[in-house]
């Protein structure tokens, strides 16, 4: 990371979902660019963990526990981010759940209202408590998925919510501009805790190396460093805009 710019300095960026995996890695990289960052998940213990990682690198962070589709635990965590550094300059919304593999019509109705909650319902009402807080010239990224663009058969409802943020990109942007920018990330396959049927699984790894015209899968670092240009000043005059990072998987012409 020591060739990393410093592209947030003074900056206060929240990070959903970031005690590890890509939402880790965006808390990192932000971190290393001079922002003041906020964290968090559901547990305590985890939230203390990636505090400690974080800061052992020289990185001023505060870890706030949240579960995101607790209204409490949302506006506790916008609280605590005024409180602390009196203001907001970026908002990563990277919190997701993919409970089920069935199929779409064999999801029962509790799965179907968690994926909705968690996946898109949660980004929105966060964004509510977020926005009175934001600075001009601020700047909120949503983490879509490779999946918003073909939904697979194993991840089809959560591959529809994540299409979902698509059209909410378009949407905030045109409701939070000028001062804000919205935009989005659609990471392809990314070996984490999170996507592990995926990547534990030799055969089904090569699958999707072959698929890709990098040949490797994506790394957090690649969705951070993704994620950290259109937070920042360098996509000034970028918003309303999905950026694909996933190593030349075909998303839309």
């Amino acid at each position: 990371m020591e060739k990393v710019g410093k592209r947030f300095i003074k900056k206060v960026a929240i990070v959903t979902a970031s005690t590890q995996g890509i939402g880790f890695s965006i808390a990192e990289r932000l971190g290393f660019e001079g922002a003041s960052v906020v964290i968090c998940s559901r547990k305590q213990k985890n939230v203390d963990e990636a505090v400690e990682k974080l800061k052992v690198k020289g990185i001023e962070v505060l870890g706030v526990v949240c579960h995101v589709s607790n209204a409490q635990q949302r506006k506790n965590l916008i609280d605590q981010t005024v409180k602390k550094y009196g203001k907001i300059d970026v908002v990563i919304s990277n919190a997701a759940a993919n409970p089920t593999v069935d199929g779409i019509l064999e999801t029962t109705e509790s799965v179907l209202d968690k994926l909705w909650e968690i996946n898109v319902k949660a980004s929105i009402l966060l964004l509510k408590e977020a926005a009175p807080h934001l600075t001009t010239g601020s700047s909120v990224v949503f983490v879509s998925s490779i999946a918003a663009y073909q939904p697979q058969a194993t991840m089809a409802m959560y591959g529809v919510t994540k299409t979902a943020l698509l059209g909410l990109t378009k949407a905030l942007a045109v409701e939070m501009a000028p001062n804000t920018r919205v935009n989005c990330v659609a990471p392809g396959f990314v070996p984490t805790h999170f996507a592990e049927f995926i990547t534990s699984n030799d055969s089904v790894k090569k699958a999707i190396e072959e698929k890709t015209l990098l040949n490797r899968l994506g790394t957090t670092e690649d969705m951070a460093a993704a994620t950290a240009f259109l937070a920042s000043d360098d996509a000034s005059y970028i918003t309303a805009e999905t950026l694909v990072v996933a190593g030349g998987i075909p998303s839309r012409l």
